[in-house]
């Protein structure tokens, strides 16, 4: 498996893109039917098309997010060096995600804190989600505690 990046290796100003990934039908009913989210927005096609100014199905903006997540894990900059997942700050929707939309990630780092107690740090960084137009549906900022190099 790919070593991920340590805490020195993440420099404030620093940006790494994902992937991308096109957000299915599939994805959307999988997740809904998963997390309970029973509602008509998201399992009603007559209402979201009759209804709402989307005109179709929507991801729910916890399916986004999950989904950024992932792209992000896939980077493979935490794998081996990612400790926990430590906070979650600020998130903003700004557009829906439609069924065939692409989604990837801008990822910014913003700092890296260094832990008194083993060696590690906190590392915050500005996570933007965009479309395929360009078009950004959501950011927030995470905080990550992630491994050092060894001594």
């Amino acid at each position: 498996m790919q070593q991920g990046m340590t805490w020195e290796e993440f420099r404030p100003g620093d940006v790494h893109r994902t992937a991308r990934r096109t957000v299915t039908e599939t994805d959307v009913v999988q997740f809904v039917n998963l997390a309970g989210l029973m509602e008509p927005l998201f399992i009603d096609a007559e209402y979201m098309r009759n209804e709402t100014e989307y005109g179709g199905r929507i991801a729910p903006g916890s399916l986004t997010f999950a989904l950024a997540e992932g792209l992000t894990t896939q980077t493979g900059m935490i794998h081996r060096t990612g400790l926990a997942f430590v906070g979650l700050q600020g998130m903003r929707l700004y557009r829906p995600v439609k069924v065939g939309d692409t989604i990837g990630v801008e990822i910014e780092v913003l700092e890296s804190r260094r832990t008194k107690s083993r060696n590690a740090a906190i590392v915050r960084c500005r996570h933007v989600v965009k479309n395929q137009r360009g078009e950004t549906v959501m950011d927030y900022t995470v905080e990550r505690l992630i491994r050092g190099k060894e001594a």
